[in-house]
C-alpha cells in the first residue's frame, strides 16, 4: 500500500508524542514540524524525504529519524556555552545556499569559502552539534577571528585516513570517518599542500555532502570526468548535500571545475 504524507504525518505523530512537544503538519509545503510547547524552537522535516527512506529501508529510517530529532530538541533546550569548550569548536562546510539565520531567526557565525561553498561554526555536543549564532559571541564577548582560529587550529587536529583507489591512472583518496568533520578536511591547509607536493598530476577536490571528501591526482582528462561522476553520485546520496562541482587545487586556492563529462572511461580500456 502506497505510504502517502498523511500516513507518513500519523506515524511520525505516535513516535514522537510528548507532552513538552507540539507536532504541526503544513499541507502546502507537505512538512511536519516538532519543536517545544513553551519556546518554540524545533525542527521541520521534508515529508517526502522521509517517505523515501521509508520505503527503501522500513522502520529502520524512522527509527534513526527519531532518535535525530530526539537529540535535536535536547539541545536546542540547553543554553550552550563556548568557554571552556574550545576544543569542541569545529568549522563545518556547507553549501552557499545553506541559511544564514536559523528559524528563530538569530543570524549564524560564517565566512565565505569559494562560490560554492559557506564555512559555519559549530559547538559539538557528542552526537549532534549546534551551529554558532551571533548571540552566542556577544554573550561570551567573543569574535569571528577567535571561532576562525580555534576552529581552525582543531580541524588540523583530526586524524585523517585516506582509502585509495587508481582508476584509468588516475588515483582517487576517500575519507569518510563519519564524525561531522570530513567535509571539513578541506579547511587542512597542511594536508592539501602535502597531496600537492604528492601529486603525479593536477590535484583536484569535491566535497559532495558533509561526511565525506574526495582528492583526485587527475594524470589525465579522463580523470576529471571521472571525479565528477563521482562527486555527482555522493551528492545525490548525502543527508547534507554541499556541493556536485569539484575543485583544482593551485596556489592554495580552490577553483571551481566545470566539467561536461563528455569523455567516458571506455570499458575495454585496462587499468594503468
Amino acid at each position: 500500500m502506497k505510504m502517502t504524507s498523511i500516513k507518513m504525518k500519523k506515524k511520525l505523530e505516535e513516535r514522537l508524542a510528548r507532552d513538552e512537544w507540539k507536532a504541526t503538519f503544513n499541507r502546502d509545503k507537505d512538512t511536519f514540524r516538532i519543536e517545544w510547547a513553551q519556546s518554540g524552537k524545533g525542527i521541520t522535516i521534508t515529508l517526502p524525504n522521509v517517505i523515501s527512506k521509508y520505503e527503501a529501508r522500513g522502520e529502520e529510517a524512522l527509527d534513526e529519524l527519531e532518535d535525530h530529532v530526539t537529540e535535536a530538541l535536547r539541545v536546542m533546550k540547553e543554553d550552550h556555552k563556548l568557554t571552556g569548550k574550545e576544543q569542541h569548536i569545529f568549522p563545518v562546510i556547507r553549501a552557499a545556499s545553506f541559511p544564514t539565520e536559523t528559524e528563530q531567526g538569530k543570524k549564524l557565525v560564517y565566512t565565505e569559502h569559494t562560490a560554492e561553498t559557506r564555512i559555519y561554526y559549530a559547538l559539538d555536543l557528542g552526537k549532534s552539534y549546534q551551529l554558532i549564532d551571533e548571540d552566542m559571541l556577544k554573550k561570551e564577548q567573543w569574535d569571528i577571528d577567535r571561532i576562525r582560529e580555534i576552529s581552525g587550529f582543531n580541524v588540523r587536529s583530526l586524524e585523517t585516513n585516506l582509502k585509495q583507489d587508481t582508476v584509468y591512472g588516475n588515483d582517487f583518496y576517500f575519507h569518510s570517518a563519519g564524525d561531522g568533520y570530513d567535509a571539513s578536511r578541506v579547511l587542512n591547509e597542511a594536508l592539501l599542500e602535502k597531496l600537492k607536493a604528492e601529486a603525479k598530476g593536477e590535484l583536484a577536490i569535491s566535497i559532495p555532502h558533509q561526511d565525506v571528501i574526495i582528492f583526485a591526482d587527475v594524470q589525465n582528462p579522463e580523470g576529471y570526468d571521472i571525479l565528477a561522476q563521482m562527486a555527482m553520485k555522493f551528492f545525490a546520496e548525502g543527508t547534507v548535500p554541499v556541493t556536485s562541482l569539484s575543485f583544482l587545487y593551485e596556489d592554495k586556492q580552490l577553483e571551481p571545475i566545470f566539467i561536461l563529462a563528455q569523455k567516458k572511461p571506455k570499458k575495454d580500456r585496462k587499468e594503468e
